[in-house]
């Protein structure tokens, strides 16, 4: 292996997926490709919906799991997007997963919801039904946050999501 390779072997990450980031059309608009994927398992952890919100959150929650995917082999500027597009609403963790086809384990970020006591959180969150309720809306927010992101007075995320689901509520 080159050295240049063994660089950007070394700069990869994975992803634990588990919400909008399971669909290949809004991964595509943040980082202009589908990476490899394999499907997962994150223990002890429940995937909630959030009260005016389409999109989920995880928090650690015993005996429980969330399945999802791991996005394989992210550059150090794709982690980043990623950074961006969870905002602060998110925190960046380690975790260890389960592949679902092997069993082996991996370790990944997730991105956890980083409000551990929110009372918006309720149920489980359902990616099915997100995809026929939500994915074409959400995949244009995408497109729009992607968009502010190249401007020098980018809006965060959740700026970004909020005016364009009030914008599209109101027509």
């Amino acid at each position: 292996m080159s050295q240049a390779a063994a660089a950007a072997a070394a700069a990869a990450h994975n992803v634990f997926v588990y919400g909008s980031l399971l669909a290949d059309d809004v991964v595509r608009v943040l980082l202009n490709r589908v990476p490899p994927s394999s499907a997962a398992l994150l223990n002890n952890f429940h995937r909630f919906s959030i009260k005016g919100r389409v999109y989920p959150a995880i928090l650690p929650l015993q005996n429980s799991h969330v399945t999802g995917r791991v996005l394989l082999g992210l550059t150090d500027p794709e982690l980043l997007i990623l950074d961006e597009f969870e905002d602060v609403e998110y925190q960046r963790t380690s975790v260890e997963v389960s592949l679902l086809e092997n069993s082996d384990k991996l370790q990944a970020h997730a991105y956890v919801w980083s409000n551990t006591n929110d009372p918006n959180l309720y149920g489980e969150w359902d990616f099915e039904e997100w995809k026929q309720l939500h994915k074409e809306s959400f995949t244009q927010m995408t497109m729009g946050f992607m968009e502010e992101l190249e401007l020098p007075e980018a809006k965060p995320r959740v700026a970004t999501y909020e005016s364009f689901y009030q914008q599209n509520s109101e027509n």
